[in-house]
């Protein structure tokens, strides 16, 4: 597998604002891509990274919050609830934090790796990096949310 070249803002805004297609066969091609973000995952010390993050208008996502990877294709949020406002950070805008409000409770529905339908129930810091993700899939950045920025010399947990 490879690492691939995260998108920023700084040079690929345009490329980050697009909404990515629908995935409808999980192929050798799709597994590759997986793989490959995972490995950039890691390798960036993120939380989360969605396809077109690495220039591939897909709608896959890849999410880590220290609790083992979760891989869904299609994402969508099925139900949300209630209200939380945390510093979020992104690996395409590098150096910039900012306090967001997210749901505190979301049922994501996508499909796995294997072709199967998944629910996932998040709540906290899951949530929020799922709605991350997903907002990426359609050409939103966290930016776009911000209530107020920080400064990023008091940010003391890692970058998502």
């Amino acid at each position: 597998m490879a690492l691939r070249n995260v998108l920023t803002t700084e040079v690929d805004d345009a490329s980050l604002r697009q909404k990515s297609r629908e995935i409808t066969v999980i192929d050798d091609k799709i597994l590759t891509l997986a793989e490959d973000m995972k490995e950039t995952l890691y390798a960036q010390n993120g939380v989360g990274l969605a396809a077109p993050q690495v220039g591939v208008l897909k709608r896959l996502i890849l999410v880590d919050i220290g609790e083992g990877l979760i891989t869904l294709a299609n994402p969508v949020i099925v139900y949300q609830k209630g209200s939380q406002k945390e510093m979020e950070g992104c690996l395409s805008v590098p150096g910039v934090w900012g306090i967001v409000e997210r749901p505190e409770h979301v049922i994501v529905r996508g499909m796995t790796l294997e072709g199967k339908m998944t629910e996932i129930d998040a709540k906290g810091l899951l949530a929020i990096a799922f709605c991350h993700e997903i907002d990426h899939l359609n050409g939103t950045l966290y930016t776009d949310k911000v209530i107020e920025y920080v400064n990023p010399e008091h940010v003391s947990r890692g970058g998502k």
